[in-house]
């Protein structure tokens, strides 16, 4: 069994093409939340995005704050003890491993994303605490059996034991010609009974031609936005028993008492879908 600290020593892939010259959905967020680590193309996009959609920055930050939430729902009320974080984008604390594991030391968490900045920051970030254990997967969602196969996932979490899976923002993203619900499927055929899903997606149910104009921005610079209405993005969740409040804007999914802030934000302010469902 490999040590908390060796699945950073493990052998890397081939060097990746960073493609800095477009914009990638985990540096376009990171810039949203005020992070550094971006380059030209992402501050354009950004700033493109910004132009016809004033909320994005909030939006990124509701969708940080709903990650929050969620995992302490998870570790709390759900019982759970593993997670996949597919999407994972730039380490911020406190980060996903960092609340679970100051719930329950023990818990194990695999983070999974395809870009190489990424993986550098989490090498450095991603520490786990001694009970417990974090690793990386360099892969695409694009090719679950990628990170399903990956024998650090397989070497830090138990498959035969329910596991938590987050997909946050990341999966309205997927270029056209990929199937997301397929995708989703197939990565929850992975795990048993009890296990769970946590997402967010964005929709245009509010704003169809901001959305439009944010996808035309993304589609022009190499990248992909496809936005859903809520009916569609409850079919990620077919088959699974819905945590209630159920499928809410995600502002409105458990908000935090001490929140004050989110009672001043209206339901159609924000375009992006939370829910958490289990495994039946």
């Amino acid at each position: 069994m490999v040590e908390p600290e060796d699945w950073m020593a493990a052998a890397s892939k081939p060097p990746v093409e960073l493609h800095t010259d477009r914009p990638h959905a985990a540096r376009v967020y990171d810039l949203l939340l005020g992070g550094k680590t971006n380059y030209p193309a992402d501050r354009e996009a950004a700033k493109a995005t910004l132009a016809v959609l004033p909320n994005a920055a909030m939006i990124a930050r509701q969708n940080r704050s709903f990650m929050h939430r969620a995992a302490r729902y998870l570790t709390v009320e759900a019982g759970i003890r593993q997670f996949l974080d597919i999407g994972t984008g730039i380490p911020t604390s406190p980060n996903l491993h960092e609340i679970v594991q100051s719930i329950a030391p023990q818990s194990r968490i695999v983070y999974a994303d395809n870009d190489p900045i990424v993986l550098a920051h989490s090498r450095a970030l991603h520490t786990s605490h001694p009970e417990g254990r974090t690793a990386y997967v360099q892969a695409d969602l694009c090719s679950p059996e990628s990170i399903l196969d990956d024998p650090r996932l397989r070497q830090t979490l138990d498959l035969t034991q329910p596991v938590a899976l987050t997909l946050l923002a990341v999966l309205h993203w997927l270029p056209a010609e990929h199937d997301p619900y397929a995708i989703v499927r197939q990565i929850l055929r992975a795990f048993p009974a009890g296990s769970y899903l946590a997402l967010t997606y964005v929709t245009n149910d509010f704003d169809p031609s901001a959305l439009r104009d944010v996808s035309d921005t993304f589609r022009a610079r190499g990248s992909h936005v496809n936005a859903r209405r809520k009916d569609e993005v409850l079919r990620f969740f077919d088959g699974m028993e819905l945590v209630e409040p159920g499928l809410q804007v995600v502002q409105r999914w458990r908000p935090d008492p001490t929140d004050l802030g989110a009672d001043a934000i209206a339901d159609t302010d924000i375009p992006l879908y939370a829910g958490v469902a289990r495994k039946n």
